[in-house]
């Protein structure tokens, strides 16, 4: 596994205890103002019967579309936090990490795959994505919210590559952040392309303050 890929890993298991908290404490503005919503309503309008919640962290998207009568089974490849997601209640989850998944692992079919914030590497997503039709129903779409290629940019080149990483806005307890890797918004298409699926819609969320774009959400169907 490329270096960068391992330490995205390692900072995620370290990190389990201090996003716990900032997710349940609603410590990121720009969760509690708009992604967080934005991210259900885009599922919810697919109309999914069931979801598979990749990368689903502690469990909150889970817990929120549980709660829509929705059958949830949440993926994590981080223990500490697939048991913070299971004690808070409702919905399955599994520790399993991307190359796991991308190995054919995951015996499971959904309406929706959901991939809220948690695509954040290079090869190892590209090798996801592949995966991600062979979890699908027939008619199912795959919904990824992430960061905007716009605000997400900032001084350096928009042109996919890797970036450091920041937990600025994510509150206090955290260690070193993990790498990521930019995409521009040909280089997520392109990656759909390759994996065999094609875009459907797209939204781009608004800050309410700054009227800006807070994320990308991209919904992709298989290619048949």
């Amino acid at each position: 596994m490329d270096e960068r890929e391992q330490a995205i890993l390692e900072v995620w298991h370290a990190s389990a205890e201090p996003w716990t908290r900032a997710v349940r404490g609603q410590a990121i503005a720009s969760r509690r103002l708009v992604t967080d919503a934005a991210i259900v309503d885009a599922v919810l309008a697919c109309r999914p019967r069931s979801v598979i919640d990749l990368g689903c962290g502690e469990g909150w998207l889970v817990r929120a579309l549980a709660g829509q009568g929705i059958d949830v089974l949440g993926i994590d490849a981080v223990p500490a936090l697939v048991e913070a997601a299971r004690a808070a209640g409702d919905g399955r989850f599994i520790a399993m990490d991307y190359a796991e998944v991308a190995n054919g692992a995951l015996h499971e079919r959904a309406d929706v795959v959901a991939c809220n914030f948690s695509l954040l590497g290079g090869a190892s997503v590209d090798a996801l994505l592949h995966a991600v039709p062979s979890l699908l129903e027939a008619g199912g779409v795959l919904v990824v919210q992430t960061l905007h290629p716009i605000s997400a940019c900032g001084d350096g080149p928009c042109a996919d590559g890797w970036r450091e990483g920041s937990w600025a806005g994510c509150g206090d307890g955290f260690g070193k952040a993990a790498p990521w890797y930019f995409r521009t918004l040909a280089g997520w298409l392109d990656a759909l392309a390759r994996a065999g699926l094609q875009l459907v819609r797209m939204r781009e969320p608004l800050h309410p303050h700054t009227a800006e774009p807070a994320s990308l959400i991209l919904v992709a169907a298989a290619r048949h």
